[in-house]
């Protein structure tokens, strides 16, 4: 079974005007709402492909309650921690030409939620698959992956980590199956800018040496590059579209990359399907549906 951990989900708000105008009133054009967070946006997407998931984490508030009545209306299982205080996240995002965020912190977590996480974790077992996305709620260390990792190193997990800088490189050690920083988070930290699928690559064979098996690297409009586990290095260029937002791209990378290696065991098909399933959410307002991403496979 496949296991989405989502410890800081949000309900983004998607905000379509004509410009953005600091100090003034401004109407929009359209509005859409869809519950998110890097691990719920893959399972979403993993839905789309027929692979089953169990979608878990914390959640708070009507916010919380919200997303777990959406996940039960898709028919994606679930099995979060409800945290009795405070509201998950609610994140706005502006389009008006250019792409702008306003993402917020989200619910203190307690430690007996933390200790509720860690005895759900426990009950996976050899052959399960646990992708470990996104932000860290606040006062939560940010080793908490690596943390989650050391306790089941020795049940046969497959690792998939989608985080930032210091979260991500802690959980190198644990050697993930997959990690998948994009261009600006892999020169992040490196310190430096990755420009080409080269240069991708090349951060790509120091993170594997650091200890991750695969690394994927998504660069928006270009495409993605892989080092892959096999000695192999594959890039792939992305199919051009007008994208109407980035949100969760990277996400449907992971999802469509995770489906592709499960059913084939082919690092190169995963990677093609991968940025099928990017590409796909990058075209919409919203995670890919299964036409789109079939649509971006031909």
């Amino acid at each position: 079974m496949i296991y989405t951990l989502t410890l800081n989900p949000a309900l983004d708000y998607t905000v379509i005007i004509d410009e953005l105008q600091r100090g003034k009133i401004i109407l929009s054009d359209s509005q859409y709402m869809a519950f998110g967070g890097k691990g719920i946006n893959v399972s979403l997407v993993l839905k789309e492909l027929e692979m089953p998931s169990v979608a878990m984490g914390f959640a708070a508030g009507f916010v919380g309650y919200g997303l777990i009545e959406e996940l039960e209306n898709k028919g994606i299982s679930h099995n979060f921690v409800m945290l009795q205080e405070g509201n998950s996240r609610i994140n706005v995002k502006i389009r008006d030409g250019e792409e702008t965020d306003i993402n917020t912190l989200g619910p203190n977590v307690p430690s007996e939620a933390l200790d509720e996480l860690f005895c759900k974790l426990d009950r996976l077992k050899s052959g399960d698959v646990l992708v470990l996305a996104g932000t860290v709620p606040p006062l939560i260390s940010k080793n908490i992956y690596a943390d989650i990792m050391k306790r089941l190193e020795n049940k046969g997990v497959l690792f998939v980590v989608d985080a930032i800088k210091e979260t991500l490189l802690s959980s190198l050690e644990f050697k993930p199956f997959l990690i998948k920083p994009n261009a600006e988070e892999l020169g992040d930290i490196f310190d430096t800018e990755i420009k080409s699928f080269e240069d991708a690559l090349f951060y790509a064979e120091k993170l594997q040496q650091m200890g991750a098996q695969n690394v994927l690297v998504s660069m928006g409009e270009k495409g993605a590059a892989l080092k892959g586990a096999d000695g192999k290095e594959y890039t792939i260029n992305a199919p051009r579209i007008i994208p109407k937002s980035t949100v969760a791209a990277g996400d449907s990378t992971v999802a469509g990359f995770l489906a592709g290696y499960l059913k084939t065991d082919d690092l190169e098909y995963a990677l093609k399907l991968g940025v099928a399933c990017g590409t796909a959410t990058a075209s919409r307002i919203g995670t890919a549906t299964r036409e789109e991403i079939e649509k971006f496979c031909k």
